[in-house]
């Protein structure tokens, strides 16, 4: 799909597990997603990215795959699926699904018939004899402890970035890349035109698996490395490519600006566009997650708007977004849920909707949600959270402070169940559910919709991109750079005069900014979460807390 295309398309993220629970079994469920169809409708979003819902021991909430081509029945059947794809189609919302192909359960056919002493299946893996009486090499996996474990009763150990449970996949095999393009074209079949492809960029892991040197190094030896760019081609040329709806979008790990432009450039015929996450490491000290640091905001702007900048010159394309699965809401991160919750949650919608890219929305973010007031350990699940509460307590931090740092920073903050009403378990479930709602009494759709303002600004912000071109197609480029306070840049195209001036105060106080001369001109607000009328800039412009203003040049 053309930029020019992508550029008026907004995807909505469904983390089925937590979505709508229709058979009170405390877990969310496609029918769930069917019933709440006309709250999608309302939206007015182009596409849905589902999370995994295939067969799964679900030790990674599904990323751990045990079975590509079956819905795991706590989900529903292939059935309620096809159901839901049709009746998706028929309010005019495109599916995306999540492709795991870096790695699989160890509970799939392919690594149970490996460990059982099939050799065409040992060879869809990395395994390697151990050295000097330990491990193959030094890498860590991503969830804490060795990269490692022993494969069966054998010599040999298997490599899993992730769980031990993920065993990664080896793409260098011909037959690996063959299966899996396949599992992509089964459900191309099924009327799925998009796909998310997940740490697609640490496919490319050399054959000999050196020691690293340090963490960093250690990353750039499987991360983004020439090979992938050959995989993804081969894949786009087996696959997706031959349907020219498609709209692909690769979560790349630790990746660069270079790499990213190449991974989306259309004559490179890869993918349509790239997650990015360095924006949200901007609160993490030294680098590191499970730490707890105010977010840096030069450091934020720097990221936004050289990614925005350079990316546009380099002719890729990029996804927008503040929130998924993977991370605690960026509400508590970079705005103010408490005071300004709803002048920061549209502020910040704001700076990314009216970029160029495509942006996402992660369920419940229309609405303003929060991190879960969560009290201890016990109220988490997800096991990456578990690893690093006891990495923190093991490396000598108090139990009260590990606990804070987890709970500023884990991935089941977001992964809580959306709040549809007030009631005890959110309008969720009728019973208790996998994971607790906490704040719904006063974050929830039914009260969003009859009074709040967040859904609707989104609404419009939505609305905006697919009738401006301005947003959906124009040049970028930043403004203020130096600003303490203060996000802004301005859209542009060379065949119009008009512009987009776009200015997000990202504090509680307010401030004020001096207008570029070149942008001292009538117009109109476009864009406000203050209700401000303006009919021109001048050579000044206070913004409120958290004020958000998108002005139009004459």
């Amino acid at each position: 799909m053309e930029f020019k295309e992508l550029g008026k398309k907004v995807i909505y993220q469904i983390y089925p597990k937590s979505f709508y629970d229709s058979n009170n079994d405390g877990v969310g469920d496609l029918r769930g997603i069917i019933a709440k169809l006309d709250y999608i409708k309302q939206l007015n979003v182009d596409m849905i990215w589902f999370n995994p819902f295939f067969v799964s021991p679900q030790n990674d909430n599904g990323y751990d795959i045990a079975n590509y081509r079956q819905v795991d029945p706590r989900f529903g059947t292939m059935a309620d699926l096809e159901e839901m794809i049709a009746k998706l189609k028929e309010i005019g919302v495109g599916v995306m699904f999540d492709m795991v192909l870096n790695h699989c359960s160890t509970d799939h056919e392919w690594f149970q018939k490996a460990l059982a002493g099939d050799e065409y299946y040992q060879k869809f893996f990395y395994l390697r004899p151990g050295k000097d009486g330990g491990y193959p090499n030094n890498w860590q996996s991503k969830f804490g402890g060795p990269a490692w474990s022993r494969f069966g009763d054998t010599d040999l150990y298997y490599l899993h970035l992730y769980d031990k449970t993920q065993a990664d996949l080896d793409w260098h095999n011909p037959a690996v890349r063959k299966e899996l393009f396949e599992v992509v074209n089964f459900w191309r079949q099924k009327g799925v035109h998009g796909f998310r492809f997940d740490v697609i960029n640490v496919t490319g892991k050399d054959t000999v698996l050196v020691d690293s040197t340090n963490i960093e190094q250690e990353k750039r030896l499987y991360t983004d490395t020439p090979v992938v760019q050959d995989y993804l081609r081969e894949l786009n040329a087996q696959s997706f490519g031959q349907d020219p709806e498609a709209i692909t979008v690769g979560e790349m790990s630790s990746t660069t600006i270079p790499n990213s432009i190449a991974y989306t450039k259309p004559e490179n015929h890869e993918l349509s566009m790239t997650f990015a996450f360095h924006h949200l490491k901007t609160d993490y000290m030294d680098g590191q997650k499970w730490t707890q640091t105010p977010f840096d905001f030069q450091a934020l702007k720097h990221y936004l708007l050289d990614w925005q900048e350079e990316i546009a010159q380099g002719g890729g394309w990029q996804a927008l977004f503040w929130n998924n699965h993977d991370q605690p809401w960026a509400l508590n991160r970079f705005g103010d849920p408490g005071q300004y919750r709803v002048k920061s949650a549209e502020m910040m919608a704001a700076t990314i909707h009216l970029m160029r890219g495509t942006p996402y929305i992660y369920m419940g973010e229309e609405l303003g949600m929060i991190d879960p007031s969560y009290q201890s350990m016990a109220d988490y699940v997800d096991v990456e959270a578990q690893n690093a509460y006891q990495e923190l307590v093991a490396g000598g931090r108090d139990p009260q402070e590990a606990f804070a740092i987890v709970h500023s920073k884990a991935r089941d903050n977001s992964r809580v169940p959306m709040h549809w009403d007030a009631s005890q378990y959110a309008g969720f479930s009728q019973v208790k559910p996998w994971l607790m709602p906490t704040d719904q009494a006063k974050i929830n759709v039914h009260q969003e919709l009859t009074s709040g303002e967040i859904f609707a600004f989104y609404q419009q912000l939505i609305a905006l991109r697919k009738q401006d071109e301005l947003v959906s197609n124009g040049q970028i480029h930043s403004t203020l750079r130096d600003h303490d306070q203060v996000l802004a840049y301005v859209r542009s195209l060379p065949e119009r005069p008009d512009q987009l001036a776009v200015f997000s105060n990202f504090y509680g106080q307010e401030t004020t900014v001096v207008i570029p001369a070149e942008l001292r001109k009538a117009g109109e607000v476009v864009v406000t979460n203050y209700g401000r009328v303006l009919t021109s800039l001048a050579e000044e412009l206070t913004l409120q807390p958290y004020e958000t203003l998108a002005f139009r040049t004459q």
